[in-house]
């Protein structure tokens, strides 16, 4: 399949968040990225449930909504009623994993774990039937605009072997230091789902940027 590209909000102008949200629309981009932070699994605040359903009234695109928080098993029908088309939750954060996903696929909604740079991705062996995607965390969570960590590509190359090893249709997505330069190699280590955002937002041609990093093979 060719790879998609989903454009993160939490680097986009939140004075002029419909602007962006609208520029998203226009653009190649397949999905649009929410990182929803809670000040306690990573040491930031982001978007609320208001703010996601604003977003879904504006947005031509899928949501992509990734929990950074704790327990989130409390919150997954609200985020299926705030819009989200995809619920990511951080294994990190989940005590009782393979229940999480199987409440957020019967919600109706695409099903993701996400993992931390130093969570080796073996770990994830007997949840990959249970999911339709793994979100690898190229960065530390938390903040935008941080440098790509280079070991993350052995990270993708191992699990890109795990899911087809398995026969599973799980995409693999990665988030933290994307750009048009590194992306290339991550699509050819198995990568099927580019999370863009300060390398999209800061640009002076954002949609230009979404473009390429569509269109790079």
């Amino acid at each position: 399949m060719d790879h998609l590209v989903s454009p993160s909000l939490l680097a986009a102008d939140f004075a002029n968040l419909q602007n962006d949200i609208m520029m998203i629309n226009r653009s190649d981009a397949d999905w649009l990225h929410l990182d929803i932070m809670d000040g306690v699994f990573v040491p930031n605040l982001s978007f609320g449930f208001p703010v996601v359903k604003a977003v879904k009234r504006i947005a031509a695109k899928p949501l992509d909504v990734h929990l950074m928080i704790i327990d989130p098993d409390r919150y997954l029908e609200r985020f299926c009623d705030a819009g989200a088309n995809n619920l990511t939750v951080q294994y990190e954060a989940c005590t009782h994993l393979n229940r999480t996903v199987t409440e957020i696929r019967n919600l109706e909604m695409k099903a993701g774990v996400a993992i931390n740079p130093h969570t080796p991705v073996s770990l994830l062996k007997n949840v990959l039937p249970y999911i339709d995607l793994v979100l690898v965390m190229t960065v530390n969570p938390g903040f935008g605009g941080q440098l790509f960590i280079k070991e993350s590509y052995n990270k993708i190359t191992e699990l890109r072997k795990m899911i087809d090893a398995g026969g599973y249709s799980v995409l693999i997505e990665v988030d933290g230091g994307i750009d048009t330069v590194n992306a290339p190699k991550l699509i050819e280590s198995g990568v099927n789902v580019l999370v863009a955002g300060n390398s999209v937002f800061s640009s002076t041609d954002p949609e230009g940027t979404i473009r390429k990093l569509k269109r790079l093979l």
